[in-house]
């Protein structure tokens, strides 16, 4: 090779390194465009325990269990795909509020603070606590016709002792009724089983979900209960009306169709309870749920100075609730009730809500909440689940069958007899019978 021709080809391999440098980057891949006719996903963000069979369990990296079977159900109905996140109960409203999941599907009883956190679906189960126990030595036996709650008082005693899983529901029934018992608090579910098992405990607070189960293989296990009445229902963040008002359609056609029915008897066998979403019974839950938070409202109002009766209020309320049930008759193609029943069945709901406020004071040390930016949305949230339900009241509804149910849902609302009477008349008005 002359030295001319390696200055030559040295030149030209200066130019292409020059030209490469000042060519720009090529674009990024695009992802590729799905096919004609293919279902575009969303994301639905899903936690759950996975520590709560038969309500929830986790197995191989899958959720699986009543609640998650449910809620992919859900997501395949509306063309979703679900991602599951696993939650601790001691953190999971702060989870949910700091959106790390769009709900939590589980055995998550209603109750205040969580209304106040979030927003419930309709129900999903229908349950109660229960007291497994290998009764001591040293403790009395079971009197005929004894109830749940007297056998209970009478083995509540240091020399009890009792587990339980921390951070839920279930460790604050416990607390509440065991007072003298030497009562621990295990993060673990099936720890506590465990503990209870191996004898390490005379007791483990559970539920009737889980005590069949639980039960199973212990000699000499009595159960005490159920020794409340709670509904378990999904949790969605707060800020996600859209989503809980698609679940809460659903649901209630689920459990109309009687698959809901189908899929609890299959995931919680003896302890599935009865059916759960029909508009009544969700209606008379939310009603329950409601009332929950009127301890916490007449403590607010006693901390600012104001009367438990706002008229105007009242009105706003009225007003608001006619027109987000014409909306959703609207939604749903279908004639709403009567103008009439419809503020019969809300102002029922003012008056109840009054007289919880006069007659039921919140413990020492009950967190305290502000009335007008945690209170009142929470009401507006359920409120907002009623009108969705008033219109699903089917016809027919009788007075008589509204109240037998009323009477068990609303047992630990606060509220007399005959306010209870009235709340079940005006549902059943909803249903054309008349008042």
């Amino acid at each position: 090779m002359t030295l001319r021709l390696l200055f030559a080809l040295l030149f030209a391999l200066l130019l292409s390194l020059v030209a490469g440098a000042c060519t720009p980057p090529p674009s990024p891949i695009a992802p590729p465009k799905p096919a004609a006719g293919a279902a575009v996903h969303a994301q639905l963000r899903a936690g759950t325990s996975g520590e709560y069979p038969p309500l929830s369990l986790w197995n191989g990296g899958r959720a699986l269990g009543f609640a998650p079977a449910l809620v992919t159900s859900f997501a395949a109905s509306q063309k979703m795909q679900v991602g599951w996140t696993q939650f601790g109960w001691p953190g999971l409203s702060a989870d949910l509020r700091a959106g790390k999941f769009d709900l939590a599907a589980d055995g998550i009883t209603v109750r205040p603070e969580r209304s106040i956190a979030g927003r419930f679906t309709v129900p999903i189960a229908r349950g109660g606590a229960v007291l497994l126990l290998r009764r001591p030595a040293w403790a009395p036996a079971a009197t005929d016709g004894a109830t749940g709650l007297s056998s209970l008082s009478a083995i509540d005693r240091p020399a009890l002792r009792v587990v339980v899983n921390q951070g839920g529901h279930l460790e604050r029934v416990a607390r509440g009724l065991l007072h003298a018992a030497d009562l621990r608090a295990i993060p673990d579910n099936d720890a506590v089983r465990a503990a209870f098992a191996r004898g390490e405990a005379d007791a483990a607070m559970t539920n009737t979900f889980e005590a069949p189960r639980w039960a199973t293989g212990i000699a000499g296990v009595e159960q005490l209960g159920p020794l409340t009445e709670d509904v378990t229902a999904i949790w969605v963040r707060a800020d996600r009306e859209d989503l809980a008002g698609r679940l809460d359609e659903f649901l209630i056609d689920e459990e109309e169709s009687g698959r809901l029915g189908a899929l609890r008897a299959k995931w919680l066998g003896p302890g599935a309870g009865p059916r759960a979403a029909l508009p009544v019974s969700a209606l008379l839950a939310a009603t329950a749920e409601r009332l929950a938070l009127m301890p916490f409202v007449a403590a607010a109002k006693q901390r600012t100075g104001k009367a438990v009766e706002d008229a105007a209020q009242e009105e706003r309320v009225i007003a608001a609730s006619a027109e987000a049930v014409a909306k959703s008759a609207s939604a749903g193609r279908s004639a709403p009730p009567a103008r009439a029943s419809v503020d019969a069945f809300f102002r029922a709901q003012i008056d109840a809500a009054k007289a919880v406020q006069r007659r039921v004071s919140l413990a020492a040390g009950a967190p305290a909440f502000s009335l007008d930016e945690e209170l009142r949305p929470a009401i507006a949230r359920i409120s907002a689940r009623m009108a969705f339900l008033v219109v699903r009241i089917p016809r027919g509804t009788t007075r008589a069958g509204v109240a037998r149910e009323a009477r068990e849902a609303l047992a630990g609302s606060g509220l007399e007899a005959e306010d209870v009477d009235r709340i079940a008349a005006a549902i059943a008005a909803l249903g054309g019978d008349a008042p």
